[in-house]
């Protein structure tokens, strides 16, 4: 498939499809559940999660040594937080891509297979990891500093190839793949361009002809579930910071998510092309979840507005509003910008400090499904499992991961 590559074959934990247990259910209410979901979930449901487990490092290859034994201590929090959760099928933003798949499949063998703190191994037979757009050199000075070769001139920021990069991880077969890693920015009929204070375009045309709008990637992984074929459409775009008044890259990020608008909707679709050359978005009928973390708040925070609260609109999606009782907490506790936000704080999904807490990871399923439960791993105050968000970016990922059971 084009840019990129999935395997199946390891062995999974025989559980299929899920049967949860009356008490493993009401441990996870302590934490995650909403006051109104106390009840077990269905005995038969596909469990979907976003996860930006913050596994970049600096260099090309040092995550793979940092994974040895899982002795990188961010890497084994992120395991027990899946372990806990035990999603079915889950997107891992934020761990660094490489060509043979080193350090996901260490992730895996060294980390997930090994269960930490009384939890259980868990382990994902089926796995799609492209290349991401991260770190591959424009030759380009995209920034406009002066400098070439920075990592802000690469077509997706990133200190060398793969870092940042995505994984999606499932206990399910991948029946297919769709990539779109290499589609520009600027076939998007809907485009906003970046410009220049006197109004000229920010990139020169030879530039802007192959600038791609994805900064990592966007994928359609369909997958063959015992509830059916779900597709997963995975993407992170791009933070809306480290810009000037041009705002490229708010611009790319409403782009990026604006993407998943045209996939769903038939008459805006037209002008996608994967990687492989095929045109058109999804299908009318198709079950999907979109995942990622999508770095824009709907109330709150430097993203523009429109398109992350057109994307949540849309008719072909249902928002759960995952939620967490830590994260309402955290957000009182801490004040600062957190108090003159709009936003309900029990859905934020992120604790960035200066910028306040922030809702920017999704789980969006599609209107057809069945939402039994959701939540956000966010342990409160008093919770045991607190431990495993506490001790600030050096343990720990600022990001929490979201999780939605679906049902027929």
């Amino acid at each position: 498939q084009g840019r990129g590559r999935h395997r199946g074959g390891r062995s999974g934990d025989g559980r299929g499809v899920r049967r949860r247990a009356v008490a493993a259910a009401i441990a996870l209410c302590a934490f995650s559940f909403p006051a109104a979901a106390l009840d077990p979930p269905p005995a038969v449901a596909v469990r979907v999660a976003s996860f930006n487990i913050d596994l970049f490092q600096a260099r090309s290859g040092q995550l793979i040594g940092e994974l040895a034994a899982c002795g990188f201590e961010k890497a084994r929090r992120g395991a027990e937080i899946l372990q806990i959760v035990r999603p079915d099928v889950v997107l891992l933003n934020e761990i660094d891509w490489d060509e043979d798949g080193d350090a996901l499949a260490r992730f895996q063998s060294e980390c997930l297979d090994v269960g930490w703190n009384g939890a259980a191994p868990i382990a994902y037979p089926h796995v799609y990891a492209g290349r991401p757009n991260t770190g591959i050199d424009s030759g380009a000075d995209l920034d406009r500093d002066g400098v070439l070769g920075e990592p802000e001139d690469a077509w997706g920021y990133g200190a060398f190839p793969g870092q940042y990069g995505m994984a999606l991880l499932s206990r399910f077969p991948i029946a297919q793949t769709r990539s779109f890693g290499d589609l520009a920015w600027f076939a998007r009929p809907a485009a906003d361009p970046p410009t220049t204070a006197d109004g000229a375009p920010w990139f020169d045309p030879a530039v802007a002809a192959r600038h791609p709008l994805s900064s990592k990637a966007h994928w359609d992984v369909a997958i063959d579930t015992p509830l059916g074929r779900l597709h997963a459409l995975a993407s992170h775009p791009t933070p809306p910071i480290g810009e000037g008044d041009e705002r490229r890259n708010s611009r790319r990020n409403a782009d990026e998510i604006g993407f998943w608008i045209d996939y769903l909707t038939p008459d805006r679709a037209a002008w996608i092309v994967d990687d492989r050359g095929v045109r058109g978005g999804l299908p009318d009928g198709a079950a999907f979840a979109i995942l990622g973390d999508l770095n824009a708040d709907p109330r709150d925070g430097r993203s523009r507005k429109g398109p992350i609260r057109d994307l949540i609109a849309h008719p072909r999606v249902q928002d759960a509003e995952p939620r967490s009782r830590g994260g309402a907490e955290d957000a009182a506790a801490e004040g600062g910008p957190n108090a003159a936000q709009s936003g309900d704080p029990a859905l934020d999904t992120a604790d960035f400090g200066r910028p306040g807490n922030l809702r920017v990871d999704y789980v969006l399923p599609s209107s057809g499904w069945t939402v039994a439960a959701s939540g956000v791993f966010w342990p409160a105050t008093g919770d045991p499992l607190r431990r495993l968000i506490a001790g600030g970016r050096r343990v720990a990922s600022d990001h929490r991961l979201v999780w939605v059971d679906l049902v027929l």
